[in-house]
């Protein structure tokens, strides 16, 4: 999962040591919150089969969404088993800061696309503010670019969070 840098005030130690704890060998929290992760050589990539440039772009805009609408925006790839909303919730809630969080998940499988926040940012990251997520993000993956959807999508709901 990738994560745009926001801190809050509230989040403490304990809820910090808590995740690190939680986090698989050779993996760590960074200060801004972020997961890094190393692998051994020979082990298998755990990213999604994307090029540098696009996580790159995609992690700018992760930053650069998170810092303007001041929310904590993530995004999940991956099965969304069962139901997808749920699927996503769970998600968040494993997120650093997950009440100032908004997580787009998406299901390529099932071709579902899941818009969740955070209690602290509800009210900003609402179900419009979703909807026009979900149609910027529709578009390119239309055109079968997962990476420039997903770019779109953190664009439009900055913007409208910002906005509110």
């Amino acid at each position: 999962m990738a994560s745009g840098e926001v801190s809050h005030a509230k989040v403490n130690a304990e809820v910090a040591a808590r995740s690190a704890a939680e986090l698989p060998l050779g993996a760590v929290i960074t200060n801004s919150g972020r997961i890094s992760a190393a692998r051994y050589p020979g082990d298998t990539p755990s990213t999604p089969p994307f090029s540098k440039k696009d996580l790159i772009a995609l992690d700018d805009t992760l930053k650069a969404a998170s810092e303007k609408a001041l929310v904590r925006f993530s995004v999940y790839i991956g099965d969304l088993e069962g139901d997808p909303e749920a699927g996503a919730r769970a998600v968040l809630a494993k997120a650093p800061e997950p009440a100032y969080g908004t997580l787009i998940a998406v299901s390529p499988n099932t071709r579902d696309i899941v818009i969740v926040s955070g209690s602290e940012v509800s009210s900003r990251v609402n179900d419009r503010v979703a909807a026009l997520g979900v149609t910027a993000a529709v578009t390119g993956f239309r055109q079968g670019n997962l990476i420039d959807g997903l770019i779109a999508s953190l664009r439009v709901m900055a913007t409208a969070a910002a906005a509110v």
